[in-house]
C-alpha cells in the first residue's frame, strides 16, 4: 500500500489540532494512521498546556471513511477479526480517555471507524450534507464489537443504530442532530470561526469539572460490558466476509451465501 496517509498534530496555545490526512482515500485509516492517532493522543496527554483537542479530516470532503479495506485482505481466520477489533478498541480508548474535552469537526463522510472516532469525542459539529453510518451489511459482511455497538447505541439510540447497522443506511446531518449526536450543523464558510468559538468556551470552563464529568460518563458506558468475541468470530470467520472484501475491492456487488 503506497499511500499510508498520516495523522498530523499541531498545537496553538491551549488547543491541539489532530488531522486525518489522506484525502485521496477520504482519510480512510491505515495501521500507520492508527498508530499516529495514538501518538497524537499521547502528546495531548503529556502537554499540560493543552485544554481542548480538535479532530478533523483533511480535504473538506470526509472526516474518516473507515478503515482501509485493503488491509482486510490479509485476514485469514476468525481470530484475525477478533484481534482487529481489539486493536481498534485500544485506539479508540486513547481518544475517549483524554483528560481534555474533544471536538470532532465533520465535513462529509464519517463512516465505520471514522464514525467510531467521532463517537468517542465529546462534542461533534458538521457541515450540511455530511453523512454518518456503518454500511457493512451491504459492503463487507463483517461486524462491530459489542463495545462499538454500545457506543453507537448510547450516541444514536437503539432505532437509529439498527437503521445504520441492519438497513446499512447512512444518516444525514439533520438526523444526527435529531438523535443528539451532533451539537449543530455549521455552514462551511462559518466552520473555522465556530470551531474557534467552541474552543474558547471550552478552554474557559473548569478543567477538573470537565475531566471528572468525562470520566464518569466513560465509566458508566463501559460498566458491565459483556464479552462479544464469539460474535466477532462468526462474522470474520465466515465465507461472506471474504466475499465482501474481494467484491468491495473489485467494485462489484457481493453475492452473500449466509455462511
Amino acid at each position: 500500500m503506497s499511500d499510508q496517509g498520516a495523522v498530523r498534530y499541531r498545537s496553538e496555545g491551549a488547543v491541539a489540532h489532530i488531522t486525518f490526512d489522506r484525502p485521496g482515500a477520504r482519510n480512510a485509516m491505515t495501521w500507520t494512521m492508527y498508530e499516529q492517532l495514538a501518538a497524537a493522543c499521547g502528546r495531548v496527554a503529556a502537554d499540560r498546556e493543552v485544554r481542548v483537542a480538535v479532530f478533523r479530516g483533511a480535504g473538506g470532503k470526509a472526516f474518516v471513511a473507515g478503515t482501509d479495506i485493503g488491509q482486510f485482505r490479509e485476514f485469514k481466520t476468525a481470530e484475525d477479526g477478533v484481534e482487529y477489533e481489539r486493536k481498534v478498541a485500544e485506539y479508540l480508548a486513547h481518544v475517549e480517555a483524554l483528560r481534555v474535552p474533544t471536538l470532532a469537526v465533520v465535513e462529509g463522510w464519517a463512516i465505520g471507524g471514522g464514525l467510531a472516532i467521532a463517537t468517542v469525542c465529546d462534542l461533534r459539529i458538521a457541515t450540511p450534507g455530511s453523512r454518518f453510518g456503518v454500511p457493512i451489511a451491504r459492503t463487507l459482511g463483517n461486524c462491530l464489537s459489542v463495545e462499538s455497538t454500545a457506543l453507537l447505541m448510547a450516541a444514536f439510540g437503539v432505532a437509529r443504530t439498527k437503521k445504520m447497522l441492519i438497513l446499512a443506511e447512512t444518516l444525514s446531518a439533520e438526523e444526527a442532530v435529531a438523535a443528539g449526536f451532533l451539537a449543530e450543523i455549521v455552514p462551511p464558510e462559518n466552520l473555522d470561526a465556530r470551531v474557534s468559538e467552541l474552543c474558547a468556551r471550552l478552554t474557559a470552563n473548569a478543567p477538573m469539572t470537565m475531566r471528572v464529568t468525562k470520566e464518569a460518563i466513560r465509566r458508566l458506558l463501559h460498566a458491565g460490558m459483556p464479552e462479544g468475541a464469539d460474535l466477532i468470530r462468526q462474522c470474520y470467520g465466515s465465507q461472506d466476509f471474504h466475499i465482501g472484501v474481494e467484491s468491495f475491492m473489485a467494485k462489484q456487488e457481493p453475492k452473500w451465501t449466509g455462511s
